[in-house]
């Protein structure tokens, strides 16, 4: 497991390993410590592949129940600051985890996958059929907020792109957000966009182009300019259920918990 670094301040949360598995005669099995509801509030590019998680991990444990709240990962550390009920904290980024952490709201974090971008487009092809043509005068562009994670890796992408060797132009990060039509609350929002076709294009991560299949077109985004994104998971203050937190937590380093996650297309720390 890769620890987070010094931009959000943070060690390894203890992990719950649970009890042995040894039912040899003369000896109880050890009961299921991990039951009862616990509350997970994720960032919603993790939607499809948590949902189907929290599934696995209840018929693992079956008196344990799931329940997510998904949104962009800086609403959620909003309602998670304001007081709102959650047991777990998994946004797509260090900095929506660290808003949580100085407020003193969670424990200690763990990195648990990583995202990259790609952009999308309508299936049926249209304006933007390369990188480049983002910057192309009069393409609808649609980005998530400048405070959602996916914006902000997205405007990183831009910039690196306009600034790195063998740059696409030293103004493409302007010329494509002067094409920006709308700014999203979350990037599962920008891809609903570009599915409708009310965007000739946008940038999304790898896992929500994946969800949306013959939906959309993806295009990549050259290497040297794409950005990885980093998701943590951490225990909050206010858990009402820390025990059954914890086992979902080492559930999802767990090889079960791994295979699933990179099912959707979200790779290793």
């Amino acid at each position: 497991m890769l620890l987070l670094g010094a931009a959000a301040s943070v060690l390894a949360v203890a992990v719950a390993c649970g009890g042995g598995d040894d039912d040899s005669p003369g000896r109880t099995a050890t009961p299921d410590v991990a039951t009862g509801e616990i509350i997970v509030f994720a960032a919603s590019s993790l939607t499809d592949a948590f949902q189907e998680a929290g599934r696995a991990f209840e018929r693992a444990h079956p008196g344990a129940k799931v329940t997510f709240n998904f949104a962009s990962s800086s609403a959620l550390a909003t309602q998670i600051n304001e007081g709102a009920p959650a047991d777990l904290f998994v946004p797509a980024d260090l900095v929506q985890l660290k808003v949580v952490m100085d407020a003193k709201n969670a424990f200690e974090a763990q990195m648990f996958v990583t995202n990259e971008l790609v952009v999308v487009t309508p299936a049926k092809g249209g304006a933007v059929t390369g990188f480049a043509d983002l910057a192309r005068p009069g393409v609808r562009i649609v980005l998530a907020g400048r405070d959602v994670p996916a914006g902000r890796y997205a405007r990183e992408v831009l910039t690196r792109a306009s600034t790195l060797d063998g740059a696409v132009a030293p103004d493409f990060a302007a010329k494509v957000l002067a094409n920006v039509r709308s700014e999203e609350a979350n990037v599962r929002a920008v891809l609903t966009k570009v599915q409708l076709g009310e965007a000739d294009a946008g940038i999304v991560y790898r896992t929500d182009a994946n969800a949306a299949g013959k939906d959309v077109a993806v295009l990549e985004i050259p290497p040297a300019f794409n950005v990885q994104a980093r998701y943590a998971i951490t225990v909050t203050k206010q858990a009402k259920n820390v025990t059954t937190a914890e086992a979902f937590v080492e559930f999802l380093f767990e090889p079960q918990g791994q295979k699933i996650l990179a099912k959707y297309g979200f790779g290793a720390p």
